[in-house]
């Protein structure tokens, strides 16, 4: 009887190693599906809320940027995807132009330097804003998770979620087709 819970348990170990879930492991994040997100003209919730402070320590809040969308980049200093996907986010910002507003969101970088320094290093054209503790990450109720880093949002001209991409980007193109499809919905009416 021992021997076959002990084989029962065994088996079940093997087996929660092979699963689909993802964790965070020790890299205190969860990585996303990369999947996007959009959601319909009708089913956007009220605009989301978000301002803190810059990177610098000035005030930054989104609502100035109303008027046309708005590509929220959640990032942190720490993170490797982050870096890695780094040049094609700026290229996207670059490519958009005025088009649209892009604007990060730095998580839990234990010092305001280290998120400067990844913004010199990759040349980032866009503001940020410092969230230290994580808790702008609480605007995206039902959009994001607390932990969702690397992660896209892409607000309409009202500053409603329009769009998510939960994870790292998966191309360039991919988020500045989805700013485009936002960009188009104004044009349409």
């Amino acid at each position: 009887m021992t021997r076959t819970i002990l084989a029962l348990l065994a088996g079940l170990l093997v087996l929660s190693g092979c699963s689909s879930l993802d964790g965070t492991g020790d890299k205190g994040y969860v990585t996303g599906d990369s999947r996007i997100v959009q959601r319909a003209v009708e089913d956007r919730e009220p605009p989301i809320e978000l301002a803190g402070e810059d990177l610098d320590g000035e005030a930054l809040d989104i609502a100035e940027f109303h008027g046309k969308p708005v590509v929220i980049v959640v990032w942190g200093a720490w993170c490797g995807p982050c870096r890695a996907e780094a040049p094609e986010v700026v290229a996207a910002a670059e490519e958009l132009g005025d088009r649209a507003q892009f604007v990060g969101v730095n998580l839990r970088d234990p010092s305001p330097e280290n998120a400067r320094s990844f913004v010199r290093t990759f040349e980032v054209p866009y503001p940020s804003i410092s969230s230290p503790d994580g808790k702008a990450m609480l605007a995206f109720d039902g959009v994001l998770t607390p932990n969702s880093i690397p992660s896209f949002v892409v607000l309409d001209a009202e500053g409603r979620v329009a769009a998510s991409i939960p994870g790292e980007l998966p191309s360039r193109t991919t988020l500045v087709q989805v700013v485009k499809d936002v960009l188009g919905e104004t044009a349409d009416g």
